[in-house]
């Protein structure tokens, strides 16, 4: 039952916020309007009623009192007159019960007054006539009716401080609303900067709202400044390490290149071009592509041209299910590339085939690359993802093996993009499947 009240409960702050101030201000109207129905309907009707009953009962005893019908009408009429009370004698339409309106609480307590203080009534009408009351009552010269107006038995159009109350409320609570919006708006936007900085784009943002808000908007600001600003530092020294360490090696081919054609200077040919590539995938995983822009791009068509350089490069890959509706969404096309690139090299090195495919949902993208290669064991996958971790000697890069980075480099692509990377088994080819999700 817990669970299933909290399901109800908005999930935002802006409606739980907004919950918040309605919650007391329905509680006070409830309160409220039960007081003063209770004080307005019961008790100044019953007063009201009282007032009318005794100077009835006074009609009725003089009645009672005349020696015959002629002498009782005309008392009747005389004190009627008087007390402004329209009295007909004899009269024989009296209904067989109490008629009045459901939703006529004022009524009710007419009806209830005047039968407890009044054992001569017969019945009363509320409905029949135009905002009056008709009551007839039973004396020794037959059945009385005696009509009077509504306004002096109860009072007249008590609906209106309870609509005014209600009004009154509406208007406060947009008010409020108006109010809390423009407190929480800025709350907002920062959560939409802080989650677009965290896919790597900047998004304008100026702190508002209170006082509190706005620290904490500036906090934030400030903390993204130095972000940026350490990326930035760490892009020119790699930038420097990578030309400084491309330089010897750039000798050391050159100078290979003069020597003969031995089993040796092969050897060390290759010892040079596996230092250059690892230098290449180190470079790459710590820079991140996090200076790319995102833009609008089709992720079909990014995931077929991959495919298609894959085929190329003369890997066995093929496209699967593509489950796309159409359309871009924003990502960086080179970083989501060479995501994938990882993916399918560590497929090509350990597996025969692959096949790459898309499904999509209203937050996610999927691209998943499946192989029918010996897949990664369960408790070893997230091991697998953390940086130059190789799990076995088929993975060591002094054996064509890689250098620990791609998984590493796919899943902080992933990441920079506000998804993740899975790895998981194939149930379709039995090997290795990896999941890279991107937020939409």
């Amino acid at each position: 039952m817990r669970q299933y009240l909290k399901s109800l409960l908005p999930r935002g702050l802006f409606g739980r916020a907004a919950l918040i101030l309605v919650v007391p201000v329905v509680t006070i109207q409830l309160i409220v309007s039960v007081v003063f129905i209770q004080r307005h309907f019961e008790r100044v009707t019953q007063q009201m009623t009282n007032s009318i009953q005794i100077e009835i009962s006074h009609l009725v005893s003089v009645v009672n009192s005349a020696p015959d019908l002629a002498t009782a009408r005309a008392r009747a009429e005389e004190i009627g007159a008087a007390l402004k009370l329209v009295v007909i004698l004899p009269n024989n339409d009296a209904p067989d019960a109490d008629r009045r309106e459901f939703i006529d609480w004022s009524g009710r307590e007419v009806i209830l007054t005047l039968r407890s203080r009044m054992p001569e009534l017969i019945s009363v009408d509320l409905v029949s006539g135009n905002a009056q009351v008709w009551a007839w009552f039973q004396t020794q010269h037959g059945v009385m009716r005696v009509a009077l107006e509504r306004r002096r038995m109860s009072a007249s159009n008590p609906h209106q401080l309870l609509v005014l109350m209600v009004f009154t409320s509406i208007l406060m609570t947009g008010v409020a609303y108006i109010f809390l919006r423009n407190q929480l708006t800025p709350i907002a936007r920062m959560a939409q900067a802080a989650e677009a900085f965290g896919k790597g784009e900047i998004v304008p943002f100026r702190p508002r709202g209170a006082t509190e808000v706005r620290a904490a908007g500036q906090a934030f600001l400030d903390m993204r400044l130095r972000i940026e600003r350490q990326i930035e530092a760490r892009t020119q020294m790699l930038s420097g390490v990578s030309h400084d360490l491309r330089t010897p090696l750039t000798r050391l081919k050159l100078g290979l290149s003069f020597l003969p054609e031995e089993e040796e200077v092969e050897a060390l040919k290759r010892d040079v071009q596996q230092m250059e590539r690892m230098v290449d995938e180190f470079l790459a995983f710590a820079r991140g592509d996090a200076m790319e822009a995102a833009e609008e791009v089709d992720p079909t068509a990014l995931l077929v041209l991959v495919v298609a350089d894959a085929v190329r490069a003369g890997q066995a890959v093929r496209l699967g299910a593509m489950d796309w509706p159409g359309g871009t969404m924003r990502l960086r096309p080179q970083a989501v590339r060479r995501a994938l690139e990882n993916l399918l090299g560590n497929a090509a090195r350990h597996a025969n085939r692959a096949v790459v495919s898309l499904s999509t949902n209203d937050r996610l993208v999927r691209l998943v690359v499946e192989d029918d290669g010996p897949g990664i064991p369960e408790a070893a996958r997230e091991v697998a993802m953390e940086p130059f971790q190789r799990l076995d000697a088929a993975r060591d890069p002094n054996r064509g093996g890689g250098s620990g980075l791609g998984l590493a480099i796919a899943a902080d692509i992933a990441r920079s993009h506000g998804g993740a990377l899975r790895l998981g088994q194939s149930e379709a080819l039995g090997g290795l499947r990896a999941e890279l999700t991107l937020a939409r």
